[in-house]
């Protein structure tokens, strides 16, 4: 089922979390983010969203890591109701895509549950001081990729919040399929 992104709730405080990534260590928020910035990705392996867009994300985060943005993405889904999101496949998976930024899994979901993930992709934008100022999508793609000359809503969101410490006051909700929670 398609989500959609709440509004942004600027300055808001970024949530500390202590998470292991594919690469063998644990990261913690100190250490992800950037002199200008950090951006919070919420993906996974199996989404149709995330699939159409993981290219042009690798392209858009690779620029906005040469403007001094950290970037995290974060895999919260269940992994037994799931297993294309398991935590090899996530190995596999940014290896495919040439992931530039590390690549963390929330097994317990209690990161997802402290930022108020609720899609994937859901996009977490923060200023140098940690308050939120972005919470929109990464262009105009769906379950398809959009057009090659889509506006890139995040990389200019980010670009503009690593230049200005302000995020845009018009954003467009991001779109995705819902966080697959564990039955508790």
């Amino acid at each position: 089922m398609a989500v959609e992104t709440p509004l942004c709730d600027f300055g808001w405080k970024a949530p500390d979390f202590s998470l292991p990534g594919i690469d063998g260590r644990h990261w913690n928020l100190g250490e992800l983010r950037g002199p200008n910035g950090l951006l919070v990705m919420f993906i996974c392996n199996h989404c149709p969203y995330v699939q159409a867009i993981v290219d042009r994300l690798v392209r858009d985060v690779s620029q906005l890591q040469g403007l001094g943005v950290g970037v995290a993405a974060l895999m919260s889904n269940d992994t037994a109701a799931y297993p294309d999101d398991s935590f090899a496949n996530m190995k596999a998976f940014a290896a495919h895509h040439g992931f530039t930024f590390p690549y963390l899994y929330d097994e317990s979901q209690d990161v997802a549950r402290a930022y108020g993930a609720v899609c994937t992709p859901d996009f977490f934008g923060f200023d140098a001081g940690m308050g939120l100022q972005y919470r929109g999508r990464l262009d105009a793609s769906r379950r398809e990729a959009g057009p090659v000359d889509a506006r890139r809503d995040l990389f200019e969101a980010m670009a503009q919040v690593a230049g200005t410490g302000r995020g845009p006051s018009v954003q467009v909700p991001s779109m995705g399929c819902s966080i697959k929670w564990k039955d508790v």
